[in-house]
């Protein structure tokens, strides 16, 4: 095969024919064509390359010495490979044609034929077989889907995260992200899969902290039948689902030293097979790695691979902590209070002390904690505004001096405060709920020096 095979995305054809001429002009014309070719001489040499490599279509003579074509196509099939056939004959008869059908050939074609025509069959059959793959792809893809909002925030911090977004999205290097926990690392991810050359294809994620050794390389690589107990069908690996996308290691620094290995060996190579088998098979995908840890610490200590480390690393995006853009927090509060209002649900609103301790909360979850925060509240809170009171106590009590309790000329500020909020500043309503004099409310109001 011309060093032209290693073009990823080009069309790869196994041409299978005992006749040694039609193998020379499949090897000659082909390629002009744009595809790939390889040839075998017989079913037996055919099942060789395909238990080493993968194929989009086989070319396949019936007609052969030892091992017939129809012998080899229900061989190709039993072995998993997920190459189409085309079956060729010089000796067509209905029945042999119905017999290669059932046995799954894409198509049928008889000698002598048009160049024009074969590669006709040849470009639909590998359409064929992409679409099959981004079929599965896109079941994967509903499988893990989740709803997930956009990223939200006008501060310093994030606008840089909007810039480092813009310019890394076109390229095809590997990324990593870093930051704690609850910070947003799948989004920034699918941010920069979504602004790639690649957003029509796949994006898929994986928590590599959620599974065993064995069951990791499996979801990553995937398996061949009988390759361990339970493996009762072959499956294609996530790096193989994601053709032409991107794929999110969360978690990554979770991985062992042997997942480690393999990862490494198939980043340099962009090569896999699966466990099990013996067929290579060459990806074409984006790695996003994302991570809570310090790796470079994690390489220091011996527990991460530096050779990973730096491959995996070529992009570096550190993601900051919520506490370090509060002056984003009034915005995510309310793209939260819109995002978990119920239909029929009255909007709700946050008093501003409510929403002035949220501030200085330090929230060492992150934005995820702020929306479960935010999501309890749409919950339990029964008025149509979020006081102080309402907030969770371990809110409150990080607040005011030492954590103590407030003064009750504290809460009487708070209770004014909410009260004000709920009547939308109209001084004579509020009077009237809270039960005093409008005079005595004006009077409050300006001792406690409340906005309105």
């Amino acid at each position: 095969m011309s060093q032209a095979g290693e073009r990823i995305g080009a069309i790869r054809v196994l041409v299978v024919d005992d006749e040694r001429p039609t193998r020379l002009l499949m090897e000659k014309e082909l390629p002009r064509a744009g595809y790939l070719v390889t040839s075998a001489e017989s079913g037996e040499e055919a099942l060789e390359h395909l238990r080493t490599r993968d194929f989009d279509v086989v070319l396949l003579d019936l007609k052969m010495p030892g091992m017939g074509g129809m012998e080899a196509l229900r061989r190709i099939r039993d072995s998993g490979a997920s190459a189409e056939v085309v079956v060729l004959t010089g000796h067509p008869d209905v029945e042999s044609a119905i017999q290669a059908m059932k046995l799954g050939s894409y198509d049928y074609l008889t000698k002598p034929f048009k160049l024009s025509e074969l590669e006709e069959v040849l470009r639909r059959a590998a359409e064929r077989r992409h679409l099959r793959q981004e079929n599965t792809a896109l079941r994967r893809m509903v499988t893990q889907r989740e709803p997930a909002p956009v990223i939200i925030g006008q501060g310093p911090a994030i606008t840089a995260l909007f810039e480092t977004v813009r310019r890394i999205s076109p390229s095809d290097a590997n990324v990593l992200i870093q930051g704690e926990s609850g910070t947003g690392k799948g989004l920034v991810a699918k941010a920069i899969h979504a602004a790639s050359l690649r957003a029509a294809g796949p994006f898929l994620v994986i928590n590599c902290s959620g599974f065993q050794d064995q069951l990791l390389e499996s979801e990553l690589f995937g398996h061949e039948k009988g390759s361990f107990t339970g493996a009762t069908a072959a499956k294609q690996g996530l790096f193989e689902v994601a053709e032409g996308g991107t794929l999110l290691l969360d978690e990554v620094g979770e991985m062992s030293p042997a997942m480690q290995s393999k990862l490494l060996q198939m980043l340099d190579t962009r090569e896999l097979r699966r466990v099990g088998g013996t067929r290579v098979h060459r990806v074409d995908v984006r790695v996003i790695a994302a991570t809570n840890k310090d790796l470079a610490q994690e390489v220091g200590a011996r527990r991460f691979r530096e050779d990973l480390y730096y491959r995996l690393n070529v992009v570096n995006v550190i993601l900051p902590s919520l506490r370090e853009r509060k002056e984003d927090i009034p915005l995510l509060v309310e793209h939260f209070l819109q995002r978990f209002r119920v239909t029929g649900q009255r909007a709700r609103t946050i008093a501003p002390d409510a929403l002035r301790l949220l501030v200085d909360y330090p929230w060492p979850g992150n934005v995820r904690e702020l929306a479960n925060t935010i999501e309890r509240l749409m919950i339990l809170v029964q008025g149509d505004v979020i006081g102080l009171e309402d907030l969770p106590s371990n809110i409150r009590s990080a607040s005011g001096p030492a954590g103590g309790p407030a003064s009750l000329a504290e809460m009487e500020r708070l209770h004014l405060t909410r009260v004000l909020a709920e009547t939308g500043g109209r001084k004579m309503k509020a009077a009237r709920l809270l039960g005093i004099d409008p005079k005595t409310l004006n009077s409050k109001i300006k001792r406690y020096n409340i906005p309105l």
